[in-house]
């Protein structure tokens, strides 16, 4: 049978089940069960986690919060973040899941993007005032919504006012998540509960999660990976959430431990952070946990191979994938050369393949399947620009893939610096950078590291005597770039090389610069 919607729904992968409705009748079989812990032990049962979504959402309602809205969630991994989500999803509006890490005009642009009705929030977060930023992004729009921020109390509404609109999100849309352009402007990447639903279906079965395999989710629940392995994930199959909010590598290993935790999905540094804790157990790491998906950024397999020595309980693997559909991962089968130099294989629910390949069946990598994405929402010609004829999803990647199947990535073609499994285009920072005086030419590039897969290099053709990266860094702070855009590394060369056309090849740049390393 060819492959699309009626495949997908007789396979199972689309029933058109909302997430709340299944949600609800796993409260209903186990009140009791424990939904949601964080760090500091504080918890909330289903009962309980479905009573506090259930107010919130009056809250919503009575903000001005109607079906198909759209309701960004700005929050740091807590118990509220599931609450808030959980009650836009029952009022039948669209959450909108960024990271809390967002800075103040990328959340002002997202907001007008996408017709945010309302923004879940706390007043700050890391001393950054994020409950001010969110009422000054909604401002922005001009458009009649409200901000809900989370105090000891509850959720505190505060109206903004502005004219009346119609959702701009189309009928059947039930998740919005974000992923960098090489614009630097974020794109609204369009799900339905149907594509998300293939997605929590598929690696439940790969990786035998249920209602008794508590998972425990460091990565940020803003990021696709937290959303999508670990919010939407434990709301399907009932499983309990183990959250961490700030990174601490020997905590994680504490509550991993204590609440027995044994699924988890996290980008590479977070790996590499955890093997690098010493360790006096006589019981190994990660004892309890059966499955590591790791991704985001590159898995140096030496990295791969010091999971196995010190976590031989726990199968870690790569796992590729995109805010647009997921994935592959190898399996318990695989080889040890799988394991260590490919992406592992694709789940049953979607399908792979190259075009244009080269001499060595190496090209772009393209997707479609049942777990793969519908749009962009308010960018439609580019979501065109990025299907084949047959409808195939060009993922900028260049792959070539086995005879078994296993995916090996070779490259790619978007420009992006993927930074700890976080996307950061170059184009914002390189335009900042431009301005400075001693700058004549710039380019951004990613530089190779072995813990967070890429660091931010700048590269410049200078106008006189160059900045120092220090005083560099202070320049660019001053115009108030984000501090995660920062550059960690400069290097000074004569020329770039460009094209006819006067464009920096960037490719040829990083090459020349790893032969003069």
């Amino acid at each position: 049978m060819p492959w699309g919607p009626v495949r997908y729904r007789e396979q199972g992968w689309w029933t058109g089940e909302k997430l709340a409705d299944r949600f609800d009748s796993l409260v209903h079989a186990a009140p009791h069960r424990r939904a949601i812990v964080d760090e500091r032990g504080n918890a909330l049962t289903r009962q309980e986690l479905w009573d506090s979504a259930g107010r919130l959402a009056e809250q919503l309602a009575q903000g001005g919060v109607r079906a198909h809205d759209v309701v960004v969630i700005y929050l740091p991994n807590s118990l509220a973040w599931q609450v808030a989500f959980l009650a836009v999803l029952r009022t039948s509006a669209v959450p909108a899941t960024i990271p809390v890490t967002t800075d103040a005009s990328t959340l002002a642009h997202t907001c007008q993007l996408i017709g945010a009705r309302a923004v879940v929030t706390v007043e700050t977060v890391r001393k950054k005032p994020t409950g001010q930023w969110a009422i000054d992004a909604l401002t922005r729009t001009g458009r009649a919504s409200a901000v809900f921020t989370h105090t000891e109390r509850g959720f505190d509404l505060t109206p903004v006012t502005g004219q009346d609109f119609e959702p701009l999100v189309p009928d059947g849309v039930d998740h919005l998540m974000f992923t960098s352009s090489t614009t630097g402007m974020p794109k609204a990447v369009m799900h339905t509960s149907d594509t998300l639903q293939a997605a929590n279906v598929a690696f439940a079965e790969r990786f035998a999660v249920d209602e008794a395999t508590p998972i425990f989710m460091p990565s940020p629940l803003g990021h696709s990976v937290g959303a999508w392995h670990g919010a939407r994930l434990s709301l399907f199959v009932g499983a309990t959430l183990v959250v961490q909010d700030e990174w601490n590598p020997a905590r994680a290993l504490e509550l991993i431990a204590e609440y027995g935790c044994q699924f988890t999905a996290a980008a590479t540094p977070f790996l590499k952070d955890i093997i690098d804790v010493p360790w006096s157990s006589d019981e190994p790491k990660l004892s309890s946990l059966r499955s590591f998906l790791c991704g985001g950024a590159p898995v140096p397999p030496s990295l791969l191979e010091a999971a196995a020595a010190q976590a031989p309980q726990t199968f870690v693997t790569v796992l590729w994938g995109m805010t647009e559909g997921t994935g592959t991962t190898c399996v318990p089968e695989s080889t040890a050369d799988q394991l260590t130099n490919t992406a592992g294989k694709p789940t049953p629910n979607i399908q792979l393949r190259i075009v244009e390949p080269d001499d060595s069946g190496a090209g772009e990598l393209v997707m479609r399947g049942a777990a793969v994405f519908v749009g962009y929402l308010g960018q439609e010609d580019l979501y065109q620009d990025l299907l084949t004829d047959d409808g195939w999803f060009r993922t900028g990647d260049l792959a070539r893939i086995d005879d078994d199947g296993y995916l090996r990535l070779t490259g790619r073609l978007k420009d992006l610096i993927i930074r700890g499994g976080v996307n950061i285009s170059p184009v914002p920072i390189e335009d900042v950078i431009a301005a400075h005086p001693a700058v004549r030419r710039v380019a951004v590039i990613g530089e190779p590291d072995e813990r967070l897969g890429e660091r931010i290099r700048a590269v410049i053709v200078p106008n006189g005597t160059p900045p120092t990266l220090s005083e560099l860094v202070a320049w660019l702070r001053e115009r108030g770039l984000s501090e995660r855009k920062l550059p960690e590394s400069l290097v000074v060369i004569e020329e770039m090389p460009v094209t006819a056309a006067g464009k920096i090849r960037k490719a040829d740049l990083r090459r020349s610069l790893e032969e003069t390393a």
